[in-house]
Formats: C-alpha cells, sequence, structure tokens
C-alpha cells in the first residue's frame, strides 16, 4: 500500500508530505483544483514520461518520493531482489528527481535504477484507472489479460511466451540459412571452377619471381655465355700472356725486392692472394656458364606457366601468389559451408518443427483454459453489472481464431447489451456509463479474484448518477475492504462511502499571488460539508447538509 507522498516544487505544489491509510480513501475538489496535478506527481515517482515544464517555480529541480509498504509479495521480492535492490522488509521508497533541463533521475530504497526497472516494480505496487481508461475495453490485448488473469493463466502464458521466443529464433536461423544456402548454391557452379583452376595451377608462395628470373636467363643465353668467355679470355687468353701470367710476374717482381725491402714482400703475398682469388672466381663462372643451356623448350614452358599465374593475378584482384593461395581457400570455405549448411538446414527443420509443435500444444492450453473460464467470466461481471442497475444486460467472451503471437492463438470478443438482447461488440454499443460500469465491474474482478497491488480510480463514475453512483460507491467500498484504494470522484454518492477523506484545494497566497495546489484531510462536521457541497454546489444550504449525514449513514 501506498503510506505516504512527499511531492516539493512540481507545478503548482510547493511543498507536500502526507500519510495515508488503508482501505478506501476519497479525493474531492473542485473542477481545476489540483487532482490531475496530484495524480501526475504520483505518476512521475512511478516512472511516467517527464516533462520539464512540470517543475514549478521554486528551484531547478522537483522531487516527488513515493512510500510504500509491499508486504509478502513474493513475486514483487524476487524482482526487487533480481535488479540488486535492498527489500528492507517490504517497504520500498521510490523516488523521482527532475530538472529544469529535463533530465530525470531515479531511485529505489536510495538506489539509482533506469525507467525500465522503476516500472516494472511500481506496475506491482499501483494500479492507475484514469477517466479516459475505458477506451481500453476496445483493445483485444487488454482484453485477453483480463481473461487470463481471471483464468489464473500465468504460469501458462510465461510458457508460451517462452515456447514462442524459441519458435521464432529459430525459424528466423532457418530463415538466415535457407538464404544463405541459397545463394551459395547459385555460386556454387562457379566457385568449383574457380577453385578447381586454382587448385591445379599447384600454387607455390615466391614460383613467380623463380620464373622471372629463369625466363630472363633462358631468353639470355647466348648473351650470357658470351660474357662468361670474354671474362675467361680476359684472365687466361688463347694466345699471349693473360691476367694470371701478369700476376705471377708481379708477385715474383714484389718477391725479389723484399730482399732489400721487407714490406714489398708482404705486397707479393697480397698480389698473390689477388691472383688465387681471380682464379677461384673465374672457376666458379665457368661452372656458372657450363650451367647456362639455349632450351627454347623450357622458355616456351616457363613462358606458359608465367602467362598462367599471371592471368590468375589478373582475374582475381591480387598481386601475389599468396593472394591467390588466400582466394582459393577461400572458395574452398565457400564450397565446405555448402555442405555445413545444408547440414545445419536439415537440423534446424527438425527444432523448428520440434519449437512450433511445443508452441501449439501451448497455444492450445491456453485456448483451452480461457474456454473453460469464459462462461464464468461473463457471469461473475454479469453479477456486478446486475449490481450497479444493469439488470437486463447481456455479456458474452468469444475466442476467436488469430495469428499466432506470444499470448497465443486467440483474439477475445467481448459482446454486449444493455437490454439483454443481440449482444454486439462493447466498443460499439455501450454508453459512456455504462463503459464506467463495466470497467469498474472488471476491476473489482481482478481485485477479487487476485492479488492486486494498491489501485486509483481516477474518475471511473463518469456519466453515472443517482442509484447507480450510489451502487457503485458501495462496489468500490467493498473493493477497500480488501485493498488500499483511492477514488478521485465528484459524485457525493461515492464520496460519502470511503474511510478516509481528503480534498484538494488551488489558493493564491497573499502578498505573492502565486496559486498554490494542496491536499487536506477532512473529517467530521468538514466531510459533511464537502459532501454537502458536491450536493448542492457552492451554497451549503441545510437540507444538502442533511442529505449528506443521510448519504454518510450519520
Amino acid at each position: 500500500m501506498l503510506e505516504n507522498l512527499q511531492v516539493r516544487n512540481y507545478v503548482l505544489i510547493d511543498s507536500l508530505d502526507i500519510d495515508f491509510p488503508a482501505g478506501l480513501i476519497i479525493i474531492t475538489g473542485q473542477t481545476g483544483a489540483g487532482k490531475s496535478i496530484l495524480l501526475g506527481a504520483l505518476s512521475l515517482a512511478l516512472g511516467a514520461r517527464a516533462d520539464a515544464e512540470t517543475v514549478g517555480p521554486e528551484g531547478d529541480h522537483c522531487v516527488v518520493e513515493a512510500r510504500f509498504s509491499a508486504g509478502k509479495d513474493a513475486a514483487l521480492r524476487r524482482l526487487v531482489e533480481e535488479h540488486d535492490l535492498d527489500w528492507d522488509d517490504g517497504r520500498l521508497v521510490l523516488r523521482r528527481v527532475l530538472s529544469r533541463a529535463g533530465r530525470s533521475r531515479a531511485f529505489v530504497n536510495d538506489t539509482p535504477v533506469n525507467l525500465s526497472v522503476l516500472q516494472s516494480l511500481s506496475s506491482r505496487l499501483l494500479d492507475i484507472h484514469s477517466q479516459h481508461q475505458t477506451r481500453l475495453l476496445s483493445d483485444k490485448e487488454f482484453q485477453l489479460s483480463l481473461l487470463d488473469h481471471f483464468a489464473g493463466n500465468g504460469e501458462r502464458l510465461a510458457a508460451c511466451a517462452a515456447a514462442w521466443s524459441q519458435w521464432r529464433r529459430l525459424s528466423k536461423e532457418y530463415d538466415t540459412v535457407s538464404a544463405d544456402l541459397q545463394r551459395l548454391l547459385l555460386e556454387k557452379e562457379f566457385n568449383e571452377s574457380l577453385f578447381a583452376r586454382l587448385d591445379a595451377a599447384g600454387l607455390r608462395e615466391g614460383e613467380l619471381e623463380e620464373l622471372e628470373q629463369e625466363q630472363s636467363q633462358l631468353s639470355h643465353a647466348e648473351q650470357i655465355r658470351e660474357q662468361f668467355y670474354e671474362a675467361a679470355s680476359v684472365y687466361a687468353p688463347e694466345e699471349g700472356p693473360g691476367l694470371d701470367a701478369s700476376l705471377k710476374e708481379i708477385a715474383r717482381s714484389l718477391e725479389r725486392a723484399g730482399r732489400f725491402v721487407p714490406s714489398a714482400g708482404e705486397l707479393s703475398s697480397r698480389v698473390e692472394s689477388c691472383r688465387l682469388e681471380l682464379d677461384d672466381i673465374l672457376s666458379e663462372a665457368d661452372k656458372l656458364s657450363s650451367g647456362i643451356e639455349v632450351d627454347p623448350q623450357r622458355l616456351e614452358a616457363v613462358e606458359e606457366r608465367m602467362s598462367l599465374l599471371y592471368g590468375l593475378l589478373k582475374k582475381h584482384g591480387c598481386q601475389t601468389e599468396g593472394e591467390l593461395i588466400a582466394v582459393r581457400e577461400e572458395l574452398n570455405n565457400k564450397l565446405f559451408d555448402v555442405t555445413a549448411l545444408e547440414g545445419r538446414k536439415e537440423s534446424l527443420s527438425a527444432e523448428k518443427a520440434a519449437a512450433e509443435s511445443e508452441y501449439r500444444a501451448c497455444a492450445a492450453a491456453l485456448h483451452a483454459a480461457r474456454a473453460e473460464a469464459a462462461d464464468s467470466f461473463s457471469a461473475a461481471l454479469l453479477e456486478h453489472l446486475r449490481s450497479l442497475e444493469l439488470d437486463r444486460a447481456a455479456f458474452e467472451v468469444r475466442l476467436q481464431e488469430a495469428q499466432p503471437g506470444v499470448t497465443g492463438t486467440d483474439a477475445p470478443l467481448f459482446l454486449f447489451s444493455a437490454t439483454g438482447t443481440a449482444p454486439v461488440d462493447v466498443a460499439k454499443c455501450a454508453s459512456g456509463g455504462e463503459m464506467s460500469r463495466i470497467m469498474l465491474s472488471l476491476k473489482a474482478m481482478m481485485a477479487q479474484f487476485g492479488t492486486m497491488p494498491t489501485m486509483v480510480f481516477d474518475e471511473i463514475d463518469t456519466g453515472v448518477s443517482g442509484s447507480a453512483a450510489d451502487k457503485m460507491g458501495g462496489m468500490i467500498c467493498r473493493m477497500g475492504a480488501r485493498m488500499q484504494l483511492f477514488a478521485i470522484t465528484h459524485l457525493p454518492q461515492v464520496a460519502a462511502k470511503g474511510q478516509a477523506h481528503y480534498v484538494v484545494t488551488k489558493a493564491v497566497e497573499e502578498g505573492s499571488g502565486k496559486a498554490v495546489t494542496r491536499i487536506t484531510g477532512i473529517t467530521g462536521e468538514d466531510r459533511v460539508r464537502e459532501i454537502a457541497r458536491m450536493l448542492s454546489g457552492s451554497a451549503i444550504t441545510p437540507e444538502a447538509m442533511a442529505n449528506a449525514r443521510s448519504l454518510m449513514g450519520i
């Protein structure tokens, strides 16, 4: 239940700190006094959309804090602990701070939380029925949630939602795999051709560089051998002394001079070393020369191989054999993927069929539970409606087949007739007063057949008057005996039923000229006068006071 509400600098509320008791709490006030402002402040604490324009004139921030006692709500405790929040024996303080710049912060028991956490918690603490919520009666999801709530389908809904999620996940993966497989199959023949050619090429890194060098040698073989021959001829010509003989003569001359100049002997040794080195060089050159062959057939083979490699490089937009090898491996992987995807598709097909079967079973169980509960739901609602002076009303719930979804394959149809004949879609036939009574009856059923949080009725009695209003007040009073219930009302028949009564007023402060909204608890004669005001208007007559006492049973 809501134990306390504190508001600071919210629109016309400069400061508010008020405690609330259990049971039925009546809130009244003249039109424009600020009841909607009070409800807006409470909604802000529960996670409603923040609007910077609601920050009052007394500072740059507004603060709304609501303190709840959750009792022994095990489901709420699990939710609190899932978000690592303090349970504090079921005492939860929800606080919202809004800046004039539009920035909003939320806290639960002084721990910062995001808005989704605040909303998930507040939905289990307080339910606000606004005066326009009767429009929900035409919403199929809302209708279905009412029937499921009545039928106790919580676990069946959770199982159906999980099965639906699994089926959709597998279906999406199956579609993705199928699309990828179709694409690869279309490319398969082309990829096989490319891979076969690359694989047959026997690619090897560095081969092209070796081939280019060999091709250069083969195409210049005659010229290369001629250069080797010329080098050998200079060193050791066929006629006359060569370089070898000259170096030997130089070495001997320096050796003889060394008998007189010791350092000349060292020079002789160095010349001899040079001659031996040149001899070795020419020997190596001779070997290289002997390895150079004029081979037109080999040249042709090398050039063909180079042409093949160049062609493959150009075709695949590569610069090196390494890049070509990478292309070959990628093609090989694609061809392997076809096989793997075919296997995965077959496996997913079986998994998807099993998931669909599970979903259909869950949906069927939900349908059976809804169908079984439909007549009882209709009978219970009619009992409430007839107690609200709709004695001839007829109400029926029909289940129609709908597209599969998270809540199964049912679409409800609420049929209503105020006269008891030929009921039709409730959204098309019920008047405003009838819609208010239907909605109140539904809320009463929800409170009776399930665990409901604190409820707020914001003029749920709109369009109702006279004895029907008195009976609505009685129904609201009975609901208040089982739970904490706030009723914001303009009807004295409803206002007279509450255990606690608060009045919302708006006044202009002297001096500042500022309009301020306040809420005050009233009892005794003050409450009688408020009921009398609601009966007669601004001029409270003795007759109105007597009528007010009669309504209040005093």
